[in-house]
């Protein structure tokens, strides 16, 4: 089967890396951002219906979104990784058949896994913290977001894709489609207009399902228009890709479930101090993406780099690709919190955060906005892992930052300094799980030269540390 005369060659194979790496960026960053300044604008739209127990459901309502997210998330990884190594070495007809497989198992995936946390809503929320009748309105509100699952996965695998040929405009514009959906039916369905009801918080859940809808719609359109859609799934095929996808789409997900359960012992801990604390880390949750989209977006952005020279053998771009993230994420971090301390007390006005919640806000935009360099460094570092084909390695890095260095830390923050102690500890847990991750993927890299140079050698340990600096990208 011929490769579709728009697949083109590997773009990042060749040319300015640290330019590849801030046009990745970029464009999944506006995407991203779109998506989530959305989000931040639905939990503006909620707090005016004066309701606080509606803030915290949200909140509490998140914490389980973000683990069915990563679901989704670990299986676009591996049709992104494994087409992106394809493009690079220069079968486009290969990515189109991973495509394929990729999509049709993740999609059977998505569906159960849904369907396990539907039924297991009301636990689950109790596990985070929720109670009465904050609990019971995200249990509400999850009901009706839950299902979508398979859409959104449809949707990020789709843009994995669409990432693994350099399409960073397209895979931005399908984030973009979802968020100006979301943008215009919140409003619309929250207050209600004319003859629609106002929904409240259903409303704002049945906004999201149809901002999934529409991104994992354009996706596929874009896929189907510019690179030859999905290639025929061979049978006598489908064994080994079905190993060759999960091989990467496990760990994946292990790696991806680790986040949100940091995500939810934290919320947990801050529950002990009320709704108001709940309610402002709720907010602090979608200020997060919002000002650190183009960290979020890295992961996304360097995975594609890293599989495409991995695939070309390119082992002193894929190293060079590591240090140019890590400048771009210096840069960037820094500004954006120095831009979060001098607007904290405007944020926390306009989101009229009350007492506890007011002072999760102004700690945030202080010292703990700061440790995004890390997370981003940590992203990075597991992206690469991904790309490599060691996923173990990010599940293991990504499990211990959030447990080892979140769990007895935040605890620990938030005996000594109340909820806003709580986040400032899982910052500082994750600073020695980044700096190790980073060395590892900078080692890995070196061990897969070593055994392209000389298959018939061992090759050296990768838990070795790296010796840096590394070389300047191929001419």
């Amino acid at each position: 089967m011929a490769a579709h005369p728009s697949s083109g060659p590997a773009q990042f194979v060749t040319g300015d890396l640290g330019a590849h790496v801030r046009r990745m960026s970029f464009a999944g960053g506006v995407g991203l951002l779109a998506i989530f300044f959305v989000d931040l604008a639905d939990l503006y739209f909620i707090s005016l219906l004066g309701q606080q127990e509606l803030a915290a459901a949200v909140g509490f309502a998140a914490a389980i979104l973000f683990f069915t997210a990563s679901i989704s998330i670990g299986l676009a990884i591996a049709v992104g990784s494994l087409a992106a190594r394809a493009l690079g070495a220069g079968d486009s007809t290969r990515a189109r058949e991973i495509a394929s497989a990729a999509m049709a198992a993740s999609s059977v995936t998505a569906a159960v896994a849904a369907l396990i946390v539907w039924l297991l809503l009301p636990e689950l929320v109790a596990l985070v913290g929720a109670k009465g009748e904050t609990a019971r309105l995200a249990v509400a509100y999850l009901e009706i977001v839950t299902p979508s699952l398979p859409i959104m996965n449809a949707m990020m695998a789709g843009g994995a894709l669409l990432r693994a040929h350099g399409a960073a405009n397209a895979s931005m514009m399908t984030t973009l489609v979802a968020a100006a959906a979301n943008a215009v039916l919140d409003p619309l369905l929250i207050f209600g207009l004319g003859p629609i009801p106002a929904l409240g918080l259903e409303g704002a859940a049945i906004a999201s399902v149809g901002a999934r809808m529409a991104g994992a719609a354009v996706a596929l359109w874009i896929i189907l228009r510019r690179f030859g859609g999905f290639a025929p799934i061979r049978r006598a095929a489908l064994a080994s890709d079905l190993r060759a996808i999960f091989a990467i789409a496990i760990p994946a997900i292990l790696t991806n479930i680790a986040t949100p359960i940091g995500a939810a012992y934290l919320t947990r801990v801050i529950a002990a101090y009320g709704d108001d604390a709940v309610a402002g880390y709720a907010i602090v949750s979608r200020i997060t993406p919002v000002a650190f989209a183009l960290v979020f977006s890295l992961s996304g952005a360097i995975g594609p780099i890293v599989g495409q020279n991995y695939g070309a053998r390119a082992f002193d771009r894929m190293r060079a690709a590591l240090t140019e993230a890590l400048k771009f994420l210096l840069i960037y971090v820094v500004l954006m919190s120095l831009a979060l301390f001098l607007l904290r007390d405007v944020i926390a006005e306009q989101f009229g955060a009350a007492a506890a919640g007011r002072e999760m806000l102004l700690w945030f935009c202080g010292p703990v906005s700061l440790f995004f360099f890390f997370n981003g460094a940590l992203f990075a570092a597991n992206a690469s892992f991904n790309n490599l084909g060691r996923p173990l390695i990010s599940t293991i890095a990504n499990w211990g930052r959030h447990t080892l260095g979140t769990m007895p830390l935040a605890s620990l923050g938030a005996a000594w300094f109340g909820a806003p102690g709580a986040m400032l500890g899982q910052g500082l847990g994750g600073v020695i799980f980044a700096i190790v991750a980073i060395g590892l993927a900078y080692r890995l890299v070196d061990q897969r030269e070593a055994a392209a140079e000389r298959p018939e050698e061992t090759p050296p340990p990768l838990w070795r540390w790296p010796n840096w600096p590394h070389g300047s990208p191929r001419a």
